[in-house]
C-alpha cells in the first residue's frame, strides 16, 4: 500500500494518529450504518413481494371481468358508461426517514365517502361483470399506492447501501492501510534520527572525554 506523502515529524505522526482514530471510528459507524440498512432493505423487499403478488392476481381478476364486460356490453356504452367518473381522488404524500433516506409515504383521499360513488354509470344498460371490474379496482388501490411507496423505498435505500458500502471499503482498503503504512514510515524514520543523534551525542562526548584527557583535566 503506498504510503501519503507527509514530512516525517512529530506533529505530523500526531496529526496522522488523530486521522487514523477518526477514519477507524467513521469505519465502525458506517459498517453499522450498512448492516442496518440491509436489514430494513431485506424487511422492505419481502414485504413488496408478497404484495406485488397480491396486486397482480387483483389485476388480473379485474382484467379479466372487463374483457367479459366489453364481450357482453357495445364498445359505444362501455365507452360512455365510463366517460365521466363520479368520484375524484388526491394523492397527499409526505416522507419518513430510515437510516437518514427520506422514504415517501403515499396517501389518498376520495371526494366522497359513499361507495356507490365509484361507479359512473347507472346499472340499468351495464353488465354486472363491469361492476366487478370496477370493484376490484377501486378495492386494489390502497395496495397500488402501498406498493408504488414500497418499491420507491426500495431504489432509494438500494441507492444508499451502495454508497454506503463504497465508503466503506474506501476506508477499510485505501485510507487506513494509507494512513497505518504513512504511521510505520514516520515512527520508523523517527527512530532512525534519534538513533543517529544519539550515536552523534555519544561520539561527541567521546571527543569531549579525549581532548579532556589530553589537556590534563583527567
Amino acid at each position: 500500500m503506498a504510503r501519503l506523502a507527509v514530512n516525517p515529524t512529530r506533529m505530523e505522526l500526531t496529526r496522522l494518529k488523530i486521522r487514523l482514530r477518526t477514519a477507524t471510528r467513521g469505519h465502525k459507524l458506517l459498517k453499522d450504518k450498512r448492516d442496518e440498512l440491509m436489514k430494513q432493505f431485506l424487511e422492505i423487499v419481502r414485504h413488496n413481494r408478497a404484495l406485488r403478488l397480491k396486486v397482480e392476481e387483483a389485476l388480473i381478476k379485474a382484467s379479466q371481468s372487463f374483457t367479459v364486460a366489453s364481450a357482453a356490453m357495445s364498445p359505444e356504452f362501455l365507452e360512455e358508461a365510463l366517460l365521466y367518473p363520479k368520484q375524484s381522488v388526491s394523492l397527499d404524500f409526505e416522507y419518513k426517514n430510515i437510516m437518514s433516506v427520506s422514504v415517501p409515504v403515499y396517501e389518498f383521499k376520495t371526494s366522497n365517502d359513499d361507495p356507490s360513488e365509484i361507479f359512473p354509470y347507472g346499472f340499468a344498460t351495464t353488465s354486472g361483470e363491469l361492476d366487478d371490474a370496477v370493484l376490484s379496482l377501486s378495492e386494489i388501490l390502497p395496495d397500488l399506492l402501498q406498493l408504488a411507496q414500497i418499491e420507491k423505498s426500495v431504489q432509494l435505500l438500494s441507492r444508499e447501501i451502495e454508497k454506503t458500502r463504497r465508503r466503506v471499503n474506501a476506508l477499510e482498503y485505501v485510507m487506513i492501510p494509507q494512513l497505518e503504512e504513512t504511521i510505520r514510515y514516520i515512527v520508523m524514520k523517527l527512530d532512525e534520527n534519534e538513533r543517529g543523534n544519539l550515536s552523534r551525542l555519544m561520539k561527541v562526548k567521546d571527543m569531549m572525554v579525549q581532548e579532556a584527557r589530553q589537556s590534563g583535566a583527567y
